[in-house]
Formats: structure tokens, sequence, C-alpha cells
């Protein structure tokens, strides 16, 4: 019997998405709101979209590529909306060109620049802590210090480029052909 309820109870751990067994909420966050960054998200989150920014003056500058979990993207396409404890990483890479047989300029990210962290946290559990905000925690991760969140606040740090994408609860979802149904 105990073997039995053994593997009923891992059959239904699997057949969950990672953001409702993770401590209830995020494997990504703490106690008190810390946000850390998911190193394996290459591997086992799945990629959303990327967009480039080639303007040599832009702060922004590189190829911006974002992920979520498997179970996050699956949710958003049948609901439209990302469910509590989604993280969404976006790696932006530095760029490098060469003239290549396929074209001249050829465009590519090569070595991470930075990354950025969101959590979605639809209950509003962190309200006192100012790297949370409008639904999401925000994190900035400098590739210096891979383990360190750089942001301070999210009004500061993070909203400026976020205000365009209100409507859309403040992700940039028109690119990000994964997150379409099929």
């Amino acid at each position: 019997m105990k073997t039995v309820l053994t593997r009923a109870l891992l059959a239904s751990a699997i057949a969950l998405p990672l953001v409702a067994t993770a401590a209830g909420f995020s494997p990504y966050v703490d106690a008190k709101g810390g946000i850390s960054r998911p190193t394996d998200f290459r591997t086992h989150f799945v990629h959303l979209g990327s967009y480039a920014v080639l303007d040599e003056k832009s702060a922004a500058r590189g190829l911006h590529d974002v992920y979520t979990e498997k179970a996050s993207a699956e949710h958003y396409r049948k609901t439209g909306q990302f469910p509590d404890g989604a993280t969404l990483v976006k790696e932006i890479r530095k760029l490098e060109t060469s003239a290549m047989t396929t074209g001249d300029p050829v465009v590519w990210g090569s070595d991470a620049a930075v990354w950025f962290v969101m959590v979605k946290d639809a209950k509003r559990r962190f309200a006192g802590n100012p790297l949370w905000g409008d639904g999401w925690g925000w994190a900035l991760f400098k590739a210096d210090a891979p383990a360190t969140n750089a942001a301070v606040s999210y009004e500061a740090d993070c909203m400026g480029c976020h205000v365009p994408a209100a409507q859309t609860d403040r992700v940039f979802v028109q690119g990000y052909p994964t997150l379409k149904p099929h």
C-alpha cells in the first residue's frame, strides 16, 4: 500500500506545474521576497521569443532571449495570463557581427551581459518590498555578479522600460510566438 501511495503522490507532483509544487509559490523566491536567478533556464524552461536591440547607443543593445516554465507558457496559452509564481527570465547577450555566406552582416548573440527575472505575484505577497509591484517581483543580475540582484526598486530599475506594456501585464507578449495558441 505504501508503494502505491508513494507512486500516486509522485505522479501527481509530476503532473502539477513547477510553480504550484515549489513551497506553494516559487523556488526562486525566499520568504522575504528575495529573487534568485534560475541557472537552468536554457535547458529546463521554454524559449518564448527574442528581441534584438541594434542601436549602438542604447543601454539595452543586445539580443534579448526570454524564457519561462513550460507549465507557465501552457497556462498563458489557455488563459491569456501568467499563473501565480510564473518566472520569466530575459537574458541579454552582447551582439557580434560578421559577413557570412547567408548575409552581410549577420548578427548573433554572444556572451551574456545581464539577466532580468520577473516572478508573477497575483496575491501581492510582498507589498512592503520595493522590488515587488504591479503583480510582479523584479530582479536584475549582471554578468560580473550573476548571483546578486542589482535592482534596488522596480519603479526605478524596471518600470521605465515596462510602462508601454501596461496593457499586457507589463510583459511584451507580442514578441513571444510561443504564447500564441496553436
